[in-house]
């Protein structure tokens, strides 16, 4: 295949992984969403949907092996090929993140609200944000911007202590709502791990134009 012909194979593999990046996004915002409306169908939507995007992760990693396969990439198109593989994966597992919220919304249920939601949407805004700019600074090679991002990790995490801390409260106080608090925890949790991956897609930028490998996030898990 010509050059010319091999860099259109891969901007197409970065528009979808651009796709799949939007697919998850959405994901977490209507998760967020059905749990601040209780709203049962639209959860049932979100964890529906999510089978589309375990496709598309599939889908694009196909054509990623495809194209290592038959195009010998050199070695800055191989890390290309290669964080994108690692993207995807980030990218899936913040969809099922975004699924599992949806199902905790099926286990509230009709249970009255414990109290009104305000720091979990705050922690989903600033995910969606993250990834984002993450997926930005991809696109446009950006290390002060994926930098930047990882550093942002740290208001989700303290959103999360701030969320976690107050539902213990709940819980010491009234042992009736420890059902409905621990659910809300697993919830911020979800949330919380998410742009753990965000920050795991931010080094897989960094790899691509340094091409060093190097943990800079709080986790990888």
């Amino acid at each position: 295949m010509p050059r010319m012909g091999f860099d259109r194979h891969l901007k197409e593999l970065e528009n979808d992984l651009l796709l799949l990046g939007s697919m998850v996004g959405k994901a977490i915002d209507r998760s967020t969403q059905a749990m601040k409306e209780r709203d049962i169908a639209l959860a049932k939507q979100v964890i529906e949907e999510d089978k589309l995007i375990n496709c598309k992760r599939f889908e694009i990693e196909e054509k990623s092996i495809e194209l290592m396969a038959t195009q010998q990439p050199m070695a800055r198109d191989l890390r290309i090929i290669v964080a994108v593989l690692n993207m995807i994966v980030d990218l899936e597992r913040i969809g099922d993140h975004a699924a599992g919220n949806a199902k905790i919304v099926l286990m509230l249920g009709e249970e009255p609200p414990l109290k009104p939601l305000v720091d979990i949407p705050r922690m989903a805004v600033k995910t969606q944000e993250m990834l984002n700019r993450a997926l930005g600074a991809f696109i446009n090679r950006d290390s002060a911007e994926a930098i930047n991002v990882i550093n942002d990790d740290d208001e989700v995490d303290n959103l999360y202590d701030q969320v976690f801390r107050e539902l213990l409260v709940f819980m010491a106080e009234d042992p009736h709502t420890i059902s409905r608090a621990t659910r809300l925890i697993w919830a911020a949790h979800n949330l919380e791990r998410s742009a753990d991956r965000v920050t795991n897609i931010c080094e897989r930028v960094l790899f691509v134009i340094t091409g060093k490998s190097e943990e800079l996030g709080s986790s990888n898990y």
